[in-house]
């Protein structure tokens, strides 16, 4: 255990003494439980309006979670808003009953905001009014700090010697009323990430990697919203088995008729039409709807009208001029895949080779995951299309091009110069 781990372990919030003798058995992890209670659900504009005043008239950084109902309802909106802050406790939200969380979000501007995965929770508070402009992310900082499991679970239990309640992170979360036991599960999910923060600040700065963690949350606050993907169909899953541009086009066609239906009847896509069935009728392109019943995800639980409407959409597909089928893959925005590089342009595969060795050794002894260090796509774009003069100003330029951070710069650069010079 790390010097800040002991610290924080240390703390009131945990009830294990020191370390056993060898002959008796280490004492259980206790459960954590709500200090003050479960907080009644906030579904009213009066009660809103006393959370507020409440968490704005609080003290220091303020612990936020979203909870969505991924694989039950169509998108990824927030069903409940879990906060905690010194001097205001804990509140539980229902965006249903208070779909504009603008104030809340206005009373908490310029405070620091702690979030588990910031990057999985930021969308859907941005969508009900909700954006922080600083935060600290506890699942980033413990993959810097070279925890081997970053779930807010684990780094509870090795952090504060706590153990968080299980069991209801994949529930459906739109369920009306909310069960006490998911309310609860809710609340613990904000109970110790301020304790948790805390601690892990203090490991960073340990271990000489605050500033660079600082960095990194900046960016993630500062980021805009990602935009729409392209072509979303070609995502499905099982699509590498579709080879020809006119099953494509089927799976296009259910794809998008099964987005339609889901968003619609506001429900996960996948409950509509599995990818499974969706590459089967392409691979099949059944010519009736006899032969679309018999292939597996189209059974006897869809009726008739439903099994008309896929048909339909895959001879729509059938029947598209060639001029009009997708193409094969995306256009590339970047370098090829590595595997075909060796054949491409072998003085870029060893370029990638012997820079990959080099992070993978510099991740190695910074005790972090190396896609925390420099993302693996930055490295192939620098090694395909080197800058012409290598100097250390045009390596450090091209790494900030593609988006690097002044400590990835400053810890990567001298690496991947000598990695390119050495394969000039």
């Amino acid at each position: 255990m790390t010097d800040a781990q002991e610290t924080a372990a240390d703390t009131s919030l945990r009830t294990t003494g020191g370390a056993p003798p060898d002959d008796v058995a280490p004492a259980p992890i206790p459960l954590l439980e709500p200090r003050e209670g479960i907080p009644p659900v906030v579904a009213s504009d009066d009660a809103l309006a006393r959370v507020i005043a409440a968490f704005a008239a609080g003290s220091g950084p303020v612990a936020v979670d979203a909870e969505r109902a991924s694989g039950y309802r169509y998108g990824q909106r927030a069903y409940l808003v879990q906060l905690r802050r010194d001097g205001a406790g804990s509140a539980l939200v229902d965006p249903v009953g208070c779909p504009d969380l603008s104030g809340l979000g206005e009373a908490l501007r310029g405070t620091e905001w702690i979030l588990h995965a910031a990057t999985q929770d930021l969308p859907c508070l941005r969508d009900i009014g909700m954006t922080p402009t600083r935060l600290f992310d506890t699942e980033l900082a413990g993959r810097l700090a070279g925890f081997p499991r970053v779930g807010l679970g684990a780094m509870v239990e090795s952090v504060l010697g706590y153990s968080l309640e299980k069991g209801h992170s994949a529930v459906d979360w739109s369920t009306r009323p909310l069960p006490e036991p998911w309310l609860r599960y809710a609340a613990l999910d904000v109970e110790l990430l301020i304790d948790l923060r805390n601690a892990l600040e203090e490991e960073l700065d340990r271990q000489g990697k605050l500033e660079w963690a600082q960095e990194e949350f900046s960016a993630i606050a500062s980021a805009p919203p990602a935009p729409p993907r392209l072509d979303p169909w070609r995502r499905t899953s099982g699509m590498h088995k579709v080879r020809r541009r006119r099953q494509m086009a089927v799976v296009r066609e259910l794809w998008t008729m099964r987005d339609h239906i889901a968003q619609r009847r506001d429900i996960s896509p996948g409950k509509v039409l599995g990818d499974a069935a969706i590459v089967e009728a392409a691979l099949a392109l059944p010519p009736n709807v006899q032969a679309l019943t018999a292939l597996p995800g189209f059974g006897h639980r869809m009726g008739r009208r439903q099994l008309e409407q896929w048909q339909a959409a895959v001879d729509r597909a059938k029947a598209l001029p060639d001029a009009e089928l997708p193409q094969p893959g995306q256009p590339l925005a970047g370098p090829p895949p590595p595997r075909a590089w060796a054949d491409k342009d072998p003085a870029a595969a060893a370029r990638l080779s012997a820079a990959r060795t080099a992070v993978s050794a510099l991740a190695e002894r910074l005790h972090m995951p190396q896609e925390n260090l420099i993302t693996p796509d930055t490295v192939r774009r620098v090694c395909w299309e080197p800058p012409k003069n290598l100097t250390p100003e045009t390596v450090e330029s091209a790494l900030a091009g593609y988006g690097a951070r002044h400590w990835q710069i400053a810890q990567v650069a001298p690496l991947l110069l000598r990695a390119l010079a050495s394969e000039a």
